[in-house]
């Protein structure tokens, strides 16, 4: 690797050179782990500091994923999803050739505080049911799912055990007639305790689907679905 005074760049930037032409060259593949920042301070004779940043931004880039505690990887491919369709994760992952699981974070019965009562077109304090759920596709965290489900459409959701069956898959066999769907797509980098369980820095934007669906007239769930944006993206082909 070329030294601070062998090139011009900036030296973090020569960092994130050297991890991209092992990369290039395969000498690092798919899911393989790279050396540690300590190794690379050493093998690019470079500072903590700045074999930190080279990383963030490679995983920004999506080249590499950082897990916390755990070590930096060479990213595989992103996966992808169209933003507009709403399918059944553990069936996407499915399709990939990659294998689903999930954990259930929490699922309770709460009272609806007025951000979100005004979404459901409720009175505040009024019944919602909550669940909280980590989707992994083949071991990597690839969604947190946050949903809120009106009662009366789904009186046996606190029940239900999602880790037999996504909600997804749960709520449309109540009733597959969507009438209307309303999406919105934002990037934005999550609260502390998302970032931690989907084991992505805290500095690290994630893509964020927001959906509210109507039966009968009314808005039966509204949901926050987080998805890294190292790992993850959304897309979509119009044809006129």
């Amino acid at each position: 690797m070329a030294t601070a005074t062998q090139s011009s760049s900036p030296l973090y930037e020569q960092v994130k050179l050297h991890v991209l032409k092992l990369i290039e060259t395969e000498t690092w593949t798919d899911g393989r782990r790279l050396p540690s920042e300590s190794e690379l301070v050493k093998t690019c004779k470079a500072s903590r500091m700045t074999v930190n940043r080279a990383l963030r931004e490679l995983a920004a880039e999506g080249y590499v994923e950082r897990v916390a505690g755990v070590g930096t990887f060479v990213a595989e491919v992103k996966v992808g999803s169209h933003p507009l369709d709403i399918r059944n994760i553990a069936e996407e992952i499915s399709a990939r050739g990659h294998t689903h699981s999930c954990q259930v974070i929490a699922l309770t019965e709460v009272r609806a505080k007025p951000e979100v009562a005004i979404q459901f077109s409720v009175m505040m304090g009024s019944r919602l049911f909550h669940s909280q759920i980590l989707h992994f596709e083949s071991g990597m965290p690839i969604q947190f799912e946050d949903r809120y489900v009106l009662p009366e459409f789904a009186p046996d959701y606190a029940s239900a055990d999602f880790r037999q069956i996504t909600t997804n898959e749960y709520l449309l066999k109540i009733s597959s007639h969507i009438e209307q769907s309303e999406q919105k797509l934002t990037s934005e980098i999550p609260r502390a305790d998302i970032a931690k369980t989907l084991q992505v820095d805290d500095i690290e934007h994630c893509l964020v689907l927001t959906r509210r669906t109507w039966v009968g007239g009314r808005v039966v769930t509204y949901s926050h679905l987080y998805h890294p944006a190292s790992r993850f993206q959304f897309e979509s082909t119009y044809t006129p």
